[in-house]
């Protein structure tokens, strides 16, 4: 029974430059149909040029169970930590994005 168990698990590496993560603002999803590409921008306040700071590309089946379990976490954070505020730009304007490339194609 433990050699079942054992051959159905599945064993994750994280890497320490990994492990450190970066910092995202701002999240810019494109698809084709074919897959999904969720670009993480780091955006500072004041200065007119952001960064991509990681790239995650992958299926649409993997993009919804993403999102489900993204929704599972934010009820559970809620239910802990009260209501996350939905906070909109200043007069709900989007932000004028341009990324020098082409937009995602399968």
């Amino acid at each position: 029974m433990d050699d079942k168990k054992n051959k159905n698990q599945l064993n994750i590496e994280l890497k320490e430059d990994i492990a450190q993560g970066k910092y995202a603002n701002l999240a810019i999803i494109t698809h084709s149909s074919s897959e999904f590409v969720v670009d993480f921008v780091g955006v500072m306040p004041g200065v007119p040029k952001a960064q991509v700071v990681s790239r995650v590309i992958m299926t649409p089946e993997h993009a919804k169970r993403l999102m489900m379990a993204l929704g599972d976490n934010i009820k559970k954070f809620e239910s802990l930590h009260g209501p996350i505020k939905n906070i909109e730009l200043a007069g709900g304007a989007n932000l004028p994005l341009n990324f020098g490339g082409p937009t995602a194609e399968a």
